[in-house]
């Protein structure tokens, strides 16, 4: 073996240790299990993984720059806090994005996103009955994305992809208030999607988009405003 062979190796080895830890940590801090400013130390990440800091400061500077942890003066690292002040935001967007990848897909569709769909909707379903918070959300998210790319639009695949990633944290903090119990109708209101996009009905694939979607989004207001623990206005 020559030294580029040996340096080749090494690059690659580093390469899939920096993705391993990146995506054991998002998913972490996506899914609250490392909470917003909780403590980010790469020495016990180091010990953790069984690897140098080198991978690890890596992952964490991919982690930065999608927003999910900050450094801080001091030079300490921490899980980004949400930026409640900024939420409405998020919720204009996110909204616009159920609206028109359904629509679109209701216009664009073929008969084998269909199933894809369905495919989704019942691992969702599942998820609902079995009380796992964690596989709804991602279960409704590939739903929503199979959605989306029947639409056969990738910009809007890719921003509702961000979205949908970034509104993890605010649905775990969602589904804690019901006791990871999602009511039915959520379930109820993904058939009646899935059928207006079979039957190519753009009108009604909109309608019922934005009231899925606003639905939510007032719901998780009245989470952070009820009960004096986030009394903001979103």
């Amino acid at each position: 073996m020559t030294d580029n062979d040996t340096i080749s190796t090494s690059e690659r080895k580093r390469g899939s240790g920096v993705k391993m830890v990146y995506d054991l940590l998002r998913d972490e801090i996506l899914d609250l299990v490392l909470p917003p400013g909780s403590p980010i130390d790469e020495v016990q990440l180091a010990e953790r993984f069984k690897m140098s800091r080198t991978p690890i400061r890596e992952a964490l500077v991919r982690l930065a720059g999608e927003g999910l942890i900050d450094t801080l003066p001091n030079r300490s690292t921490m899980v980004s806090n949400i930026d409640f002040l900024n939420m409405h935001t998020f919720f204009d967007a996110l909204v616009l994005m159920y609206r028109v990848t359904t629509r679109l897909a209701a216009q664009y569709h073929r008969i084998e996103d269909l199933q894809v769909i369905r495919g989704h909707q019942a691992e969702f379903a599942a998820a609902v009955a079995a009380q796992d918070a964690l596989a709804m959300i991602a279960t409704n998210a590939a739903f929503h994305s199979a959605i989306a790319d029947a639409g056969r639009n990738a910009y809007f695949t890719g921003l509702f992809n961000r979205l949908l990633d970034e509104g993890r944290r605010i649905l775990r903090l969602y589904y804690q208030s019901y006791e990871d119990r999602l009511p039915q109708r959520f379930v109820d209101e993904h058939e009646d999607i899935i059928a207006v996009i079979a039957a190519r009905d753009t009108e009604a694939a909109d309608r019922l988009a934005t009231i899925h979607a606003e639905q939510i989004v007032q719901q998780i207001q009245k989470l952070f405003a009820r009960g004096g623990k986030l009394d903001i206005a979103l």
